[in-house]
């Protein structure tokens, strides 16, 4: 058991179930890179406030790249008697140079310390969701302009509607992860602030320079409040917010997967390679990966309920339970990430079943309000051609028929505005083009909707490219 590097006060060795208990290193190892960035940038810092010597400052970061790259070969030895990322590098570094490497940590404390791995983590993550994000959009664009003449039924409470593009229900879930980039963008902003410094909670007695280290790691901003730097977690709770948001959108997607890849539906086809068979049933051709992204979704919404649970009723400054922080926000991290990514590979391989959806467009009087609305240019009151429709529509139903099997006496019969130009309201695709108000689904609103996407993508990529730190 190594003695710890706080031990001076305590007459007693930790008790190794406790030891155990607290340890944090077996999830919060992954901040190893962004620990050592941190600590070059604070130790070069401490040499230019002449807090340490130059020499001494060669010595240490020297000794931390060296641990970097032992730590990239698996060779620093972690085990729960060194607590966390944070102590296990320390101990490693003092092993390496004596007690020079105990001279690193002036002027800090694992509370700033910690605040500052998080952050230089959460900014790569950030950065890596908003590009998939667009991804994912670039993709959706691409299937809309592939299908830009598929019509399918619009639904509302999961019945036929009225006819709409497929591209623009495609680019209707490009807004929603237009968004979702917009709320990762905006998380970033607020995440890419330097919290070292603050020390433990107070700030520090010694000469330091803030903003000199905030410059070495790529901050624009550092924070304005030493208590708030250390007790802050909202950059985390509100990443979870956003990439429950995120994976909301993502589940809902899924979902109309799984039902239009259904045989009542067999609207869509999802390639072989995002599917699984059943053990038992020859046949089957499950939609697992759809059904899998909409299972994890719950996942991602109970990490979000974790944190914000965790933080509710704790009091200012520092606190032990925002240990607990970590694991809600990576697994939210590795969840998003890997459903992106999977969902990127998935899209381009759908293939959409056009005949299907347009068969399903016609069916189920979808075009009743075309009707409705042709009343009312004639004159009628919108509420008497609503009420008109709907008895033309109940009588089609009794007599098994569509709108457009009635002949023109049979229309006259439930009004006198309707006239032979009716039938040429009674077609798919003219019903489609003529809704042409800002943002619906006519051909030409959907052609500027895609062009307007493919351009907002790009601008995006642009600002999320820069936005990535340059690490000096």
């Amino acid at each position: 058991m190594s003695e710890k590097l706080w031990q001076g006060r305590f007459d007693q060795p930790t008790d190794k179930m406790v030891e155990e208990y607290t340890a944090s290193i077996h999830f919060d190892s992954r901040l190893y890179r962004y620990d050592i960035e941190g600590s070059i940038a604070h130790c070069r810092m401490l040499a230019d406030c002449g807090i340490i010597s130059h020499d001494e400052a060669s010595q240490i970061v020297q000794a931390l790249g060296e641990i970097r790259r032992e730590t990239e070969r698996g060779e620093l030895n972690l085990d729960p008697s060194q607590e966390d990322i944070h102590m296990a590098v320390e101990q490693r570094l003092m092993q390496k140079i004596g007690e020079v490497g105990g001279k690193l940590h002036t002027a800090r404390s694992r509370n700033d310390q910690i605040a500052l791995d998080t952050r230089l983590y959460m900014r790569d993550v950030l950065l890596q969701c908003r590009r998939l994000l667009l991804d994912v959009i670039t993709g959706l664009t691409d299937l809309a302009e592939k299908n830009l003449h598929v019509i399918l039924p619009g639904f509302t409470h999961l019945q036929h509607a009225q006819p709409v593009l497929l591209a623009h229900h495609l680019l209707a879930y490009c807004e929603m992860f237009l968004r979702d980039e917009e709320r990762m963008a905006q998380c970033f902003n607020r995440t890419n602030v330097m919290p070292l410094g603050s020390a433990a909670l107070a700030g520090t007695t010694f000469p330091i320079d803030m903003e000199r280290t905030a410059r070495q790691l790529g901050f624009p901003r550092v924070i304005r409040n030493s208590m708030d730097a250390v007790s802050d977690r909202d950059y985390l709770i509100e990443f979870c917010a956003a990439g429950a948001l995120a994976m909301m959108h993502i589940s809902r997607l899924s979902e109309e997967l799984v039902l239009w890849s259904s045989p009542e539906f067999d609207f869509v086809e999802i390639s072989d390679a995002f599917c699984t068979g059943s053990s038992i049933m020859p046949q089957k051709k499950n939609p697992d990966v759809p059904e899998l992204m909409r299972g994890k979704t719950g996942r991602i919404y109970g990490n979000l309920m974790a944190l914000l649970t965790l933080t509710k009723g704790l009091p200012l400054t520092y606190n032990r339970d925002l240990q607990e922080d970590k694991e809600p926000a990576f697994d939210t991290a590795d969840t998003l990430l890997s459903t992106l990514a999977v969902l990127n590979k998935m899209l381009p391989a759908l293939q959409f079943h056009e005949e299907k959806m347009v068969q399903a467009a016609a069916q189920s009087f979808a075009l009743a309000t075309d009707v409705a609305d042709y009343l009312v240019l004639k004159g009628v009151p919108f509420r008497k051609a609503h009420h008109v429709v709907g008895q033309l529509v109940s009588h089609c139903i009794r007599e098994g028929k569509d709108l457009s099997d009635c002949t023109l006496d049979e229309l006259k019969k439930f009004h006198k505005a309707l006239e032979e130009d009716i039938f040429s309201i009674l077609d798919i695709r003219s019903a489609v083009d003529r809704r042409r108000s800002l943002g619906g689904t006519s051909t030409e609103r959907v052609r500027e909707a895609l062009e307007a996407t493919r351009a907002d993508v790009e601008s995006r990529r642009r600002a999320a490219d820069g936005d990535a730190p340059v690490i000096s």
